[in-house]
C-alpha cells in the first residue's frame, strides 16, 4: 500500500534527517532496508545500537516501518553484501561526512557502477563541498548560517532554537525525500541515476523564500522580534492566560482581526488600528493584559474554531488529545508509543499503518535472502562476522 509501493531503498544508518527521510519514504509504501552497524556491548552491558541517537531502538519512531540488517562495513565481504543490496535498489540514503562512504568503498562511483539507475541521496549539514563541509555541526549551526536562527526570538532577546525542526527535518530530510523521488521519476525516463546533495544550510535558506520576499518589499526590515511574522505584530504572537497557559493569536487579515476584537468586546480605537506599526509595542501590552483576564479554556470556548484565528498552545500530550487531531487521527499509537501518523494522506493509495521499529540487525538473514543473496552467501557472511 501507499503511493511508493514497489520502490526499494537502502538506508545506511545515521541519526536525525537521514532516518526521518527514510521514515517518510517507508510511510508512503517504499520498501526501505536499514543497514545498521553490528551491536556490540559497551561498559555496563549497554548496547551500542541502543545509544544511537540516545534512544532505545523500540522507542525510536524515526526507524519505524522498515527492516534492519547489521553489516560490519569494515569487512570487505560486508561491503560486497551492501553493494548487492544497492544493485537492487532504486535509491540510497547516507548521512556521513563527505568522504566516509568513499573510504568504505560505497561511494557514488562503485554504487552507480553496480546500478546505473540508482539515485544516491546524501544528507549533510554543510553539503558535499564548501569551506565547512568537513566540520562537525548540528541543526543549530546549520540554521545559524542559513539565516533562520537569527530571525527567531523576542525583540531584544537571544535567538531561540526552534527545536531541531528547521535544519534536520524541514531543511534536510524533506528536501532529500523530494530530491530522491524526483530522481527516481527522472531515472525511469532516462535510465540513469545521479547523486542528490541535500545540505541543511541549503534547505534552511529555501525555507526562507517568503521571508526574502517580505524583506525585498520592505515588509521585513526591523530587528528580530519586531516584524510581521516573528512575534512583533500584536496580532501575530502568543499570550499568557490567567491560568498560566498560552494562546496562539494570528488574525492577519483585517476582517479576522476585526472579528477577534468584536468577540473579545474590545472598543479601544488604538487596538483597532491594525496597520499602525509604530504602536505595536503598546498594543501588545494591552493585548497581553486582555488575555490575562481569562483562562486558556475560557478563551478557547469563546474563540477557537472561529475566524478570529486563536488556538491553544499545547504540549505533546495535549496535542494528541485535542479534538481536531483526534478526529483526524493525527497521532496514533504503535506498540505503546504515541507518534504522528503518516502524512500527507492519499485518497486512493493510502499508506499502511506504521510498524514498530526493529532492533539493529533483527532481519539480516531474511533481508539478504529476499534481496537476492544465496543461503551460502548469507552463511558465509555470518561465519566471517560480517553479518551482525
Amino acid at each position: 500500500m501507499g503511493p511508493l509501493a514497489g520502490v526499494k531503498v537502502v538506508e545506511f544508518a545515521g541519526i536525525g534527517p537521514g532516518p526521518f527521510c527514510a521514515m517518510l519514504l517507508a510511510d508512503m509504501g517504499a520498501e526501505v532496508v536499514r543497514v545498521d552497524r553490528p551491536v556490540r556491548p559497551l561498559r555496563g552491558g549497554a548496547a551500542g545500537g541502543a545509544l544511537l541517537g540516545m534512544l532505545p531502538p523500540e522507542k525510536d519512531v524515526l526507524n519505524r516501518s522498515r527492516r534492519s540488517v547489521a553489516l560490519d562495513l569494515k569487512k570487505p565481504e560486508a561491503v560486497a553484501a551492501a553493494l548487492a543490496l544497492v544493485a537492487r535498489a532504486d535509491a540510497l540514503i547516507e548521512g556521513f561526512r563527505p568522504g566516509v562512504m568513499e573510504r568504505l568503498g560505497l561511494g557514488p562511483e562503485p554504487c552507480l557502477a553496480r546500478n546505473p539507475r540508482l539515485v544516491y541521496g546524501r544528507i549533510t549539514g554543510w553539503g558535499q563541498h564548501g569551506p565547512l563541509s568537513q566540520a562537525a555541526g548540528h541543526d543549530i549551526n546549520y540554521i545559524a548560517i542559513g539565516g533562520a536562527l537569527g530571525a527567531i526570538g523576542a525583540s531584544g532577546g537571544a535567538p531561540v532554537p526552534p527545536l531541531n525542526l528547521v535544519g534536520d527535518f524541514g531543511g534536510g530530510a524533506w528536501p532529500l525525500a523530494f530530491g530522491l523521488v524526483c530522481g527516481i521519476l527522472e531515472a525511469r525516463t532516462s535510465g540513469r541515476g545521479q547523486v542528490v546533495d541535500a545540505a541543511m544550510t541549503d534547505g534552511t535558506a529555501l525555507l526562507l523564500a517568503m521571508a526574502c520576499s517580505l524583506r525585498a518589499a520592505g515588509l521585513w526590515s526591523r530587528p528580530r522580534g519586531e516584524n510581521l511574522l516573528d512575534g512583533g505584530a500584536p496580532y501575530y504572537g502568543t499570550y499568557q492566560c490567567a491560568d498560566g497557559k498560552w494562546l496562539a493569536v494570528g488574525p492577519l487579515e483585517p476582517q479576522f482581526h476585526a472579528l477577534l476584537l468584536e468577540r473579545c468586546g474590545v472598543t479601544d480605537p488604538e487596538l483597532q488600528a491594525q496597520g499602525d506599526q509604530p504602536s505595536w509595542p503598546e498594543r501588545r501590552q494591552k493585548m497581553a493584559a486582555l488575555f490575562r483576564t481569562r483562562t486558556q479554556q475560557a478563551w478557547c470556548t469563546l474563540l477557537e474554531g472561529t475566524d478570529a484565528c486563536v488556538s491553544p498552545v499545547l504540549d505533546l500530550d495535549e496535542a494528541a488529545a485535542h479534538p481536531h487531531n483526534a478526529a483526524r487521527a493525527t497521532f496514533i499509537e504503535v506498540d505503546g508509543v504515541t507518534q504522528p501518523a503518516p502524512a500527507p494522506r492519499f485518497s486512493r493509495t493510502a499508506a499502511d499503518r506504521p510498524t514498530p521499529p526493529r532492533p539493529p540487525g533483527a532481519d539480516g538473514e531474511a533481508v539478504l535472502a529476499d534481496w537476492g543473496l544465496s543461503a551460502a552467501e548469507v552463511a558465509a557472511l555470518r561465519a566471517g562476522g560480517a553479518l551482525g
